[in-house]
């Protein structure tokens, strides 16, 4: 799931003070799960916020709303009709729901309230931690399950940098060594021999450098609403 944490108190309120009356808008999928933006935290931002902006001596109306996700059109219809009663929007989705709502009301300045962190899991009560890289090419068979490409302090796809103690990275003394993982890993399958041969260099052209990726089924496209050329 993509994880992400509100922003401080002061930093939200200074973003909108200039406004008369804004619209928290949730997100009802991963950030709920989080427990950073989903109506229940919604509502504590807005209470901690009309509070702020009230010291502050600022006259701006907080109300809330929570929506399933703000990613897909098709949630957003259900908030549509409210947002032209506000001038300004925060939303407590992911980068990707700010844009998108950005989108949908090109007139309406949409605010962030979080700060979108990494793709992960819940590791334990309170702690998330990254799994996924999101790098476009996907070599988790190769390496027994475990990403290096994520979990490596360094990266290395060819064994580890030989600064780790007693599975301990060198870089993050309270982190997994991921070649720790991956030796322990393999070796419970009985696939170390594939080892001996050299990873091939990662393919970083489906990353983020050449600019924002596309995913686009053929076969899951509306016959004249496919994508744009």
């Amino acid at each position: 799931m993509i994880v992400a944490d509100r922003k401080k108190i002061p930093e939200i309120r200074d973003m909108i003070r200039s406004h008369k009356r804004v619209l928290l808008v949730g997100c009802g999928t991963c950030v709920t799960v989080c427990l950073a933006g989903g109506e229940r935290e919604v509502g504590i931002l807005g209470s901690a916020l009309r509070m702020s902006l009230k010291l502050a001596g600022c006259t701006v109306a907080v109300d809330e709303y929570t929506i399933e996700r703000q990613c897909e059109d098709a949630f957003i219809d259900a908030l549509a009709p409210r947002v032209k009663e506000y001038d300004a929007i925060v939303s407590l989705g992911c980068g990707a729901g700010v844009q998108t709502l950005a989108e949908r009301f090109p007139t309406t300045p949409v605010y962030p309230g979080l700060n979108t962190q990494f793709i992960g899991i819940l590791e334990s009560q309170g702690v998330w931690t990254e799994k996924c890289l999101g790098c476009g090419h996907c070599r988790l068979g190769e390496f027994a399950g475990v990403c290096p490409i994520t979990r490596c302090a360094k990266r290395l796809l060819n064994g580890p940098c030989g600064g780790s103690r007693e599975g301990k990275c060198e870089i993050h003394a309270d982190t997994e060594c991921a070649w720790q993982r991956i030796y322990d890993r393999a070796k419970a399958l009985g696939i170390l021999a594939k080892f001996d041969a050299i990873a091939q260099p990662h393919d970083w052209s489906t990353g983020i450098d050449g600019g924002p990726r596309k995913v686009i089924r053929e076969d899951q496209c509306i016959a004249g609403m496919g994508p744009k050329a």
